[in-house]
C-alpha cells in the first residue's frame, strides 16, 4: 500500500503541474493537438497489448499444473505489464512525430511518463520481493520517470555530471557513482534472478542425464555472471579494449600458475562432450579403487564408496588414466563364484543343483526371457590337489555389493544345498608314503 500511495501521490503531483499548464495553453490548438495525438497512441497500445494476450495461451490462460508451475504462473502474471509498456511504446514513437509536427511534445512526453510510473508500480507489486529492489524502483525510478514527464531529466543529470572530483586524469563525477551504484545493483540482483530460474530450468530437462544437467548449470551460471560483470565495466565507463590487453597479460601469469586447474576445467568440458561418465556410473579406477560417481563438477569428480567414503578424483584423470565404467552403457554386469567339491562327488546332479539354487534368487537374472549365455551356468574348472574346482557363473542388474550384495546369499544358499546332497567339500590333503619298510629306527 505504501508503494500504491507514493506513486499515487507523485501521478496527482504531476498532474496538478500539468493541469496548470493545460490553462495556460487553453485556447492553443496545439494542446488539443498532442491530446488527439496521446488518445491514439494509447489506443494503439490497448489494440497492440490486447492482440498480444488473446494470441499468446500463457497471457491469456493461468497455468494450474505441469513442470515449472512457479515459473509459468509468474510469466502469466506479466500480461499485466503488457499494456503499460505497449502504451510506452507508442508514446515513445509519438514524441518525435509530435515534435516535429507541432513544434512541442511537453504533453505526449507527460503521458509515456505516466505510461513508466504504472510499469513500475505494476512491477513492484506482482514482481518484486527483494527490499532493496522495491526501495530503487520506489525512491529513484518514479522520481526518474516524473522528472522526464516535466522535462527536467536532462537537466539534472547534466548538473550531477558537473559536480566531480578529478585525480590526475581520471574524473569521477557524482552521476557516474549513481549511475554505478544503481545499475550495479540491479544488474547482480538480475543475475541472481537468472542464475536460479537457469538452473532450474536445466535440472528440470529429464531428457538429459543427470552429470550433463549438473555441468551446464556450471556452465550458465559462469556465463551469467561474466556477462554481468562486463555490463557492470561498460557502465562504469572502464574501456574494455584495456582491459582485453590486461587480460591478456593476466591470462599468461595464471596460466603457469594455475595451469593444472585449467587442466580439469577444461577436462570437465571434454567430459561433457563425450559423456564418457554420468552420475549414477559404478567407477573404477586404474590404481583399483571403485565407487559411484555422485557429483561432478568443473574441478573434480566425487566417487562415493560403498563404505561410506568419498574419493575426490581431479577430472584429467579420468582423459588421460585409464578406468574402468561398469555401468555406463550396460546395467547388466556378470560375476562367478568359486567351490571345490571331492572327486567322488556327482557332478551333473550337483550342476543342475547350483544352477536350480542361483536361479531362485530374486536379483538374479534367469528364465527363457534371457539369452542362454545370461542364465546362471555352473562348470568345471580345474583339477585341484583335494578336490574339482567348480566355477559358478550368474548375471545380474547392478553391482554385486552395498544393497545388492548378491554373491555372500549365494554362496550361502549353495552350501545349504551342498550339505542337503552331501557334497564334500575336501580339506587339503597329503598323502605320505614310507618307503624303508624294512630298516629299525634307532630309539637313541
Amino acid at each position: 500500500m505504501k508503494n500504491a500511495n507514493s506513486v499515487s501521490e507523485s501521478i496527482w503531483q504531476w498532474l496538478d503541474m500539468a493541469w496548470t499548464n493545460v490553462e495556460g495553453h487553453a485556447t492553443d490548438p496545439t494542446l488539443y493537438s498532442q491530446a488527439a495525438i496521446v488518445v491514439g497512441a494509447l489506443l494503439i497500445g490497448w489494440v497492440l497489448a490486447t492482440y498480444v494476450i488473446s494470441r499468446i495461451k500463457i497471457f491469456r490462460e493461468e497455468p494450474t499444473s505441469g513442470k515449472l508451475l512457479d515459473m509459468r504462473k509468474k510469466l502469466h502474471a506479466m500480461h499485466v505489464l503488457l499494456l503499460p509498456i505497449a502504451c510506452a511504446v507508442a508514446l515513445g514513437f509519438a514524441t518525435p512525430f509530435t515534435k516535429s509536427l507541432l513544434g512541442e511534445a511537453w504533453l505526449v512526453r507527460g503521458a509515456q511518463g505516466i505510461a513508466f510510473v504504472l510499469l513500475a508500480y505494476n512491477i513492484a507489486n506482482h514482481f518484486l520481493t527483494s527490499v532493496a529492489m522495491i526501495r530503487i524502483l520506489k525512491w529513484i525510478g518514479v522520481p526518474i520517470a516524473i522528472l522526464f514527464m516535466i522535462g527536467w531529466l536532462d537537466n539534472v543529470v547534466a548538473h550531477l555530471d558537473g559536480i566531480a572530483i578529478e585525480v590526475g586524469n581520471i574524473r569521477l563525477t557524482l552521476y557516474a557513482i549513481i549511475r554505478t551504484v544503481i545499475f550495479g545493483v540491479v544488474l547482480l540482483w538480475l543475475a541472481r534472478v537468472s542464475n536460479i530460474t537457469g538452473q532450474r530450468v536445466i535440472r528440470s530437462q529429464e531428457k538429459i542425464d543427470a552429470g550433463t544437467r549438473e555441468v551446464v548449470a556450471k556452465l550458465f551460471e559462469i556465463a551469467v555472471f561474466v556477462v554481468i560483470f562486463l555490463l557492470l565495466l561498460n557502465v562504469m565507463g572502464i574501456d574494455l579494449t584495456a582491459l582485453a590487453v590486461f587480460g591478456g597479460a593476466l591470462g599468461v601469469g595464471l596460466g603457469f600458475g594455475l595451469q593444472q586447474i585449467a587442466s580439469n576445467f577444461i577436462s570437465g568440458i571434454i567430459i561433457l562432450l563425450d559423456r564418457t561418465i554420468t552420475i549414477g556410473d559404478y567407477i573404477e579406477l586404474e590404481d583399483g579403487r571403485t565407487g559411484t560417481l555422485r557429483e561432478l563438477t568443473m574441478r573434480s569428480a566425487t566417487l562415493e564408496t560403498y563404505d561410506g567414503k568419498d574419493i575426490m578424483v581431479p577430472n584429467e584423470r579420468f582423459i588421460t588414466t585409464a578406468f574402468t565404467n561398469w555401468t555406463h552403457n550396460n546395467k547388466k554386469q556378470r560375476y562367478s563364484l568359486h567351490i571345490e567339491v571331492a572327486y567322488k562327488t556327482d557332478l551333473e546332479a550337483m550342476f543342475e543343483a547350483i544352477r536350480e539354487v542361483c536361479s531362485a534368487h530374486p536379483q538374479v537374472l534367469s528364465g527363457e526371457s534371457y539369452p542362454i549365455e545370461e542364465r546362471p551356468d555352473a562348470e568345471i574348472e580345474g583339477f585341484a590337489d583335494s578336490g574339482i574346482m567348480i566355477l559358478v557363473e550368474f548375471w545380474m542388474e547392478g553391482i554385486d555389493d552395498g544393497k545388492n550384495r548378491v554373491g555372500g546369499d549365494l554362496y550361502l544358499m549353495i552350501w545349504m544345498k551342498l550339505k542337503e546332497l552331501g557334497v564334500e567339500i575336501p580339506f587339503p590333503q597329503r598323502e605320505i608314503k614310507v618307503l624303508n619298510t624294512t630298516g629299525s629306527i634307532d630309539p637313541d
